[in-house]
Parts: C-alpha cells; sequence; structure tokens
C-alpha cells in the first residue's frame, strides 16, 4: 500500500509539497513556499509536518519558489537524500533560492527594525544564505525521457510540461511485482502553444493523476504569439499616451524573458513605442544567463532567448543604487521588477513611489493569489498599505493574462484526456477553490466518473491502490479548509484602516472626526469588568 499526503497547494495555488510513503521510504513531490496571505505564509516559519530526516529523496517538478522555495529549511532541518531536477532547473535553483534567502533576510531585517520600535519580539529567516550551498549539493540532474532509480522499490521518469525551462511532469512506479502502482504528477503545465517553450507531454495509462488546476475554472486568450504581442503593444501604447511609466511586477523566471523578449519586437516594429526597459530584479537578470545557457528549444530547433543578449534598449540594474536612480525619471519608461505578486523584492518600492502618480501605469501579467498586494491592486482600492505605509492609489491598473505559464481549464482536460485510460484518482491540487470545482466540473461533463475525482484538503493523507484511493484519518490540518485561498482578517485590517482613513478625510469637521473615532474607540475597548 501506498500513502499519499498533500502538505501544500492543496485548497490554494501555492506551496506544493506531497509525500508518498511506499512501505518504510518516504519521498517528497516538491518543497514549495506559500505564498499569499499572511496566515498561509506563516506555515512557512513553523515546523514541517513530518520529520524531515526520515525524507529519502525529493523530486522536484522545476524551479519556482512555490515549488522549491522551502528546501533549504528542509536541509536545515535534517534532510540528507538527494534532490532530483532537471539540469536546467538545478541551474534555476541555484540563483533562485540564493534570492529568496536574501530577501527574507532582508525583510527580516526591515520588520525586527519595526518590531524594535514597537517593542515587538525580533523574528528570524526561515533559512540563511548559508543554508543554500548544503541544499545545492543535494541536487542530482536527471535527463527527460530516462528511467532513474529513486530508493528502494521506487523509480521516476521526467516529461516536459511546457510551464517553464526545465519543467517536468514526473512518472512515479512504486512498489514491486504485482503490487506496483503508476502515478503522474503533471507540475504546472503549459498551455502547448506558449511560443518559447516545448508542448508538455507525459505517459498514457497510469493508475493515478495528481494534477494542477490553477486556471481549472476558466479559458484564456489565443496565446498565439502575433495576437499576444498586440495586446501587449496596445498596453504599452495606453501607458505612453498616459505619460509617466508602465511598472510591471514580473515573475523573475520565466516570464521577465518573455515580456522583454516581445517588448523588444514590439519596438522593432513601432518604433514610436521604443523606449528604455529596466530589468530591476537581480534574480530576473541572473537567471537570464541560465536561459541563454539552456533555452534551446527542441520544437522549434533554436534558443529563442539568445536575442536577449546586448540588447540595446535593455538596462539590468544588478545594485540597490542603480534601482535608487529611476526616481529621477518621470517620462515613459518601462520597469520590471520583482515579485510578481508584489509582496516582496524591489516591486514593492517602486510601487510606493508610482501608485500615487495618475500618470502611472501598473500592468499585471501573471496569476495574483488570494490576499496578495497584487490580487489587491486588480481589485482597484483607492489605498493600499505597503511595508507599513498607506499609499494612494491613483495609477492606472491593466491586467493582461496571456502570460500566464499555466494551461487554461481546456488545456488541463485536453492534457488529462491524452493521459487515459486513468485507471484510479484524479487528485485535483494547486488551485483555490472555485478553480478546483470548475475543473472538476469540466471533467465530470467530459464522462468521467465524479467519484474517481478528489479535491484534497491540507494535510490529508490517502491510501492508495492500483485502482482505488481510501481517505485516511490524521492530524488536524494546520489551517481550516478554505482559509488557505481568501483574504485573512491581515488584509480585512488593511481594508478597514483604508476605509477609515477614508471616512475621516471626507469629514467637513474636526468635531465630527472626533465622534467617529470615540464611537470605534468605545467599540474596541473593553468594558472594565473584563479588564481584570
Amino acid at each position: 500500500m501506498l500513502t499519499l499526503t498533500f502538505h501544500g497547494a492543496a485548497g490554494c495555488v501555492t506551496g506544493f509539497c506531497a509525500l508518498l510513503q511506499v512501505d518504510q521510504s518516504r519521498f517528497l513531490i516538491d518543497c514549495g513556499m506559500f505564498q499569499g496571505p499572511k496566515t498561509l505564509r506563516a506555515l512557512n516559519h513553523e515546523p514541517f509536518p513530518f520529520d524531515a530526516g526520515t525524507i529519502d529523496a525529493v523530486l522536484l517538478t522545476h524551479a519556482h519558489i512555490d515549488h522549491s522555495g522551502l528546501l533549504p529549511k528542509l536541509v536545515r532541518a535534517g534532510f540528507r537524500g538527494d534532490i532530483l531536477a532537471t539540469r536546467a532547473t538545478r541551474d534555476l535553483c541555484e540563483v533562485m533560492l540564493a534570492d529568496s534567502a536574501d530577501i527574507q533576510q532582508g525583510d527580516v531585517d526591515h520588520l525586527n527594525r519595526r518590531n524594535q520600535r514597537r517593542g515587538v519580539a525580533l523574528v528570524e529567516p526561515i533559512y540563511g544564505p548559508e543554508d543554500v550551498a548544503p541544499t545545492l549539493a543535494l541536487f542530482r540532474t536527471v535527463k527527460f525521457g530516462d528511467w532513474v532509480e529513486v530508493g528502494h522499490d521506487l523509480r521516476a521518469r521526467y516529461w516536459p510540461a511546457g510551464h517553464l525551462l526545465g519543467a517536468a511532469s514526473i512518472e512515479l512506479e512504486a512498489g514491486s511485482g504485482s503490487e506496483t502502482q503508476r502515478l503522474l504528477f503533471s507540475g504546472d503545465l503549459g498551455s502547448g502553444d506558449q511560443p518559447y517553450l516545448v508542448r508538455p507531454d507525459g505517459p498514457a495509462g497510469v493508475d493515478h493523476v495528481i494534477l494542477e488546476s490553477t486556471y481549472g475554472d476558466r479559458l484564456r486568450d489565443d496565446m498565439d504569439l502575433a495576437h499576444r504581442r498586440g495586446l501587449l503593444a496596445g498596453e504599452m501604447r495606453k501607458a505612453r499616451d498616459a505619460g509617466g511609466p508602465l511598472l510591471m511586477p514580473t515573475f523573475a523566471i520565466g516570464r521577465a524573458q518573455e515580456l522583454i523578449l516581445d517588448m523588444l519586437a514590439v519596438m522593432q516594429d513601432e518604433p514610436d513605442l521604443a523606449t528604455d526597459i529596466f530589468l530591476d530584479s537581480p534574480l530576473a537578470i541572473e537567471a537570464t544567463e541560465v536561459f541563454l545557457r539552456r533555452g534551446w528549444n527542441s520544437d522549434a530547433s533554436d534558443n529563442p532567448y539568445l536575442a536577449l543578449r546586448g540588447a540595446p534598449r535593455l538596462h539590468s540594474l544588478l545594485r540597490p543604487q542603480d534601482s535608487d536612480g529611476l526616481e529621477r525619471l518621470t517620462d515613459w519608461h518601462i520597469v520590471l521588477a520583482g515579485s510578481g505578486m508584489c509582496d516582496a523584492g524591489r516591486i514593492r518600492r517602486h510601487l510606493k513611489r508610482l501608485l500615487w502618480r495618475k500618470e502611472t501605469t501598473v500592468l499585471i501579467t501573471g496569476f495574483q493569489a488570494a490576499g496578495s498586494l497584487g490580487r489587491t491592486l486588480l481589485e482597484l482600492p483607492s489605498m493600499v498599505r505597503i511595508q507599513g505605509e498607506d499609499v494612494r492609489v491613483r495609477a492606472r491598473i491593466r491586467e493582461l493574462d496571456v502570460y500566464s505559464g499555466h494551461a487554461d481549464a481546456a488545456s488541463l482536460a485536453a492534457w488529462l484526456e491524452a493521459r487515459e485510460p486513468v485507471r484510479g484518482q484524479v487528485f485535483l491540487a494547486h488551485g483555490e477553490p472555485v478553480a478546483l470545482e470548475g475543473l472538476r466540473t469540466r471533467l465530470t461533463q467530459a464522462g468521467r466518473a465524479a467519484g474517481s475525482i478528489s479535491i484534497p484538503q491540507l494535510d490529508q493523507s490517502f491510501a492508495l491502490t492500483a485502482s482505488a484511493v481510501t481517505p485516511l484519518d490524521g492530524p488536524d490540518a494546520r489551517l481550516v479548509p478554505g482559509a488557505a485561498a481568501r483574504p485573512d482578517w491581515h488584509n480585512d485590517r488593511s481594508r478597514l484602516l483604508e476605509a477609515l482613513n477614508e471616512r475621516l478625510q471626507g469629514l467637513a469637521t474636526n468635531a465630527e472626526r472626533e465622534a467617529l473615532l470615540a464611537s470605534l474607540i468605545a467599540t474596541v475597548t473593553p468594558a472594565p469588568d473584563a479588564r481584570r
């Protein structure tokens, strides 16, 4: 019997981590970092819900931080096994994990300065730069299509997932003899018609599939390259006409490189849109070197990223002081900065600097998790709170969804259909509740039995046989169902403060302001008896 437990990206999009137990051996598929609401991100700081020292190996689908970001924490906690990944994934993790450690250290330093002033206890980073090298030393690279022995009674084969350079779906054969089961973890899947990545692939005739569901409830526009560039050109033109900068919160690995390639092509075709592009992300700059080395596309027989080398309009800003220099620019120019969901990195400084200016355009080009600052901006608030400061939102907030690296609902269903027959269960993970239910409905309408589709909750375990699964009782989940994929009380507090400030500023007299504040104070102040 096999046991499968979902310790991440269950009921939400981020933090994928699945624990597979084969007899006495234990393996992780991914070990990702949670992103989104603070309640969800707080899980990154808690102990793992398993003993890291008992894990025999990690099979890594790709380098994105919500799949790889807790690997250094795992090593710090006692893991000493192999981390299996494609060579491109290993090279991207080298820059991504180092950047993650630096960001955590910087964020903790900033927070601790505030905590000292407020008399609040200091906090520690999840891991530090010193934990990255020991993690990288455990990587063992694999090739697409080759079977590799992972451990006792487990072997794996990696298939192109089309989501990111090096991204893989992972096929597993677990057990021995007549008890062998075949599992397929989709990882994050691309749409199959993206111009810079290979098409997703995978085996047919497996027992169980674990399928991502990020866009399980929606269909997206045509991803044709010419169409995509046309939409981007339209956004660039409107941003230029607004008279200010185009600010793009950007996922540093994959999204940044594709956006720059397309912007350079647009500028070549439409010289009136030509301007300077500032890549203000050390991670994206270093990752670009990996794309130049590893970006060969076997479907197209070329490396499309080579156009980034020496592009005269592209300026890479490695040092913080280079980033600070952008404050002197006021006219039409383009800034790409991480992170893609606006919750970390240099993008927050630019948002604080530019959101209040009506000539600024902010263009969102990727999935925004519930509770993230990026999702909040898409809701068009009048004010947001960034690093403890209130910032008025006067900028134009725009969204362009054709750059997502995730397959939409139709592409997910088509990929699964190509894997048939799937004899046992399809587990839907890596999606918010609406997306999960949307994909389940689509699959049942296509003929899959409702009983053969499961939507696991966080920390839920299942016993697997070749044709059936049984939910198992276990310890309570770290979050109540649904809490991982919705704004939490931190978001509510921010909205309350924003609404209060708006209301106070709208009142005509100080007396009215004092009366409103007095009523609120009376509401939240404990009665005398309650203080005893």
